[in-house]
């Protein structure tokens, strides 16, 4: 059993009671360190893309991990907007990571915690290195007032959930979080059928961008209609989110990408199966499979999903800084 101290139990009751009140939301930014690149921008009503660290530590290895993130910042960056990567080290939330951090936290690799929203109290009270997931990262770029956050593929419902009852808070979070979170559709190792009902059930806005179908992570179709279709970032800026619930805006891979994408989905089918066989289930789930998949399709599967992150983040910054102008 974890034991904290009282300074430690104290940081963990305040983060607890994460909860909307003024009062409470002020606690909570004192608690988190924010660069001062993204503390200015968010002052002075620029542009600003959350990214979350999970994609980091757990999704491709190192130096892989190391070089996509800058060049994913990098991407930000040139089209107009500033980018905060935002992770836990060493129990303070970072909000907008230097160099020395993104390389720290690239080079820890899988020993940094996955961290979900759940979990943002133990690692913090614990002083512990937290990774954050679209979850986390959207409460945290929430807390600070960041509108857009740019990620790969949001966690949904899994296949076989009606007996697992495997469902990613990825999805709770959205329907109480007022950020557009732009992501490739969701990762294609789940159900997508269930997850769209299952965003609608949370009042989830979901678009495709210039596409009529809802994109399948690695593919540009699922064969599920979209709900709704936006053809340019300034249309989407003009919703305005002032609602209650967030966002989900999908950008199709790609289309070079997106050709290998039988291949990867025969590939996802196997790994499920080992998945199975294996019990691997929970938060290990995902970084198994995706690992096993870019295993059986021969580093393919990785490429192309550093190729719809980049993609994400260029359409991303381009509605951050359509939003800005809106303000």
């Amino acid at each position: 059993m974890a034991s904290y101290s009282s300074s430690s139990l104290s940081r963990l009751s305040t983060l607890q009671n994460h909860i909307s009140p003024l009062e409470a939301n002020n606690k909570l930014r004192s608690l988190v360190k924010i660069s001062p690149q993204v503390s200015d921008a968010i002052s002075n009503g620029r542009a600003v893309v959350a990214l979350e660290s999970t994609i980091i530590s757990h999704g491709m290895p190192y130096p892989q991990n190391l070089q996509t993130a800058k060049e994913v910042e990098s991407i930000v960056r040139e089209n107009g907007a500033v980018p905060a990567t935002i992770a836990i080290l060493n129990g303070v939330p970072c909000i907008g990571l230097n160099e020395e951090e993104l390389e720290r936290l690239a080079s820890l690799g899988k020993s940094v915690q996955k961290t979900a929203g759940r979990d943002i109290p133990h690692v913090v009270a614990t002083r512990a290195n937290g990774a954050t997931t679209v979850s986390a990262t959207l409460f945290f770029a929430s807390m600070v007032g960041i509108q857009v956050f740019v990620t790969g593929g949001i966690g949904g419902v899994h296949r076989h959930a009606d007996h697992t009852m495997d469902i990613s808070s990825d999805l709770t979070a959205l329907g109480r979080t007022p950020i557009a979170v732009i992501s490739a559709g969701v990762k294609s190792i789940l159900d997508i059928p269930k997850t769209l009902e299952y965003l609608e059930t949370q009042e989830v806005y979901v678009a495709a961008y210039k596409s009529d179908e809802f994109p399948a992570f690695f593919t540009e179709k699922s064969g599920c209609k979209a709900p709704s279709r936006v053809d340019s970032p300034e249309d989407y800026a003009n919703m305005k989110l002032n609602r209650k619930a967030g966002i989900l805006f999908a950008v199709p891979i790609p289309k070079q990408h997106s050709a290998a994408g039988n291949r990867i989905e025969s590939a996802t089918q196997r790994a499920l199966t080992e998945a199975r066989e294996q019990n691997v289930t929970g938060n290990a789930e995902t970084p198994f499979l995706l690992a096993r998949v870019n295993e059986l399709t021969g580093g393919t599967s990785l490429a192309a999903n550093i190729a719809l992150v980049k993609n994400n983040a260029l359409i991303g910054s381009q509605i951050a800084v359509a939003l800005s102008q809106l303000m």
